[in-house]
């Protein structure tokens, strides 16, 4: 992931700042407990698309 991409992007819900988890190929905003896939290096920021990650993975996020 582009470091320069991640800077601009924010949360489509409430514009929080996203965190990019290189192994899971996700982009997580740890406000709304959303994870949004990254597919062929393009981050797909729609929220039909995003999953609700478990409060062991919100805890386990540093």
């Amino acid at each position: 992931m582009d470091p320069n991409l991640l800077e601009i992007l924010a949360c489509p819900l409430c514009k929080s700042p996203l965190r990019y988890q290189k192994q899971q190929q996700e982009l997580i905003c740890k406000a709304d407990r959303l994870a949004f896939p990254i597919r062929d290096d393009i981050p797909v920021m729609l929220e039909d698309e995003a999953r609700v990650i478990s409060l062991e993975e919100y805890d386990a996020l540093h």
